[in-house]
């Protein structure tokens, strides 16, 4: 079984920036030597509420939604980006609601079940 290198960042929503408060709610992974870059995102409106009761919940999800576009064919403005250079774009440092943590790496046989399994383990409650 052969094991690749692959990158992953957290994607998380910190609705007050100015106090640090987050959640995780997704997973981004980029995988060089299988040609995959993949995003899984779910919002837990009630998680999202707890920490801000005000949290516009529509543009949130419009937010993270744009992390698994950015992943596909259809990527709009990153189209002509290669999947590392998505990567890298995508797990730039922000001071937005929406933003990814530090970046990690790891060895895979499959890419596809490791999102899944880190998605579980680092998302799902």
């Amino acid at each position: 079984m052969t094991r690749d290198v692959y990158e992953y960042a957290v994607i998380r929503v910190m609705p007050k920036v100015e106090r640090g408060e987050l959640i995780n709610a997704g997973v981004l992974l980029y995988c060089q030597p299988r040609d995959y870059l993949c995003a899984r995102v779910e919002l837990d409106p009630l998680r999202l509420r707890a920490l801000d009761p005000h949290a516009d919940i529509d543009a949130i999800h419009r937010a993270l939604s744009a992390y698994e576009l950015a992943c596909g064919d259809d990527a709009g403005p990153l189209t002509g980006e290669s999947l590392g250079g998505r990567f890298r774009w995508l797990t730039a440092p922000r001071s937005t609601i929406v933003q990814t943590g530090p970046v990690h790496a790891g060895l895979t046989a499959e890419p596809g079940t490791e999102l899944a399994r880190l998605f579980d383990k680092l998302v799902r409650v």
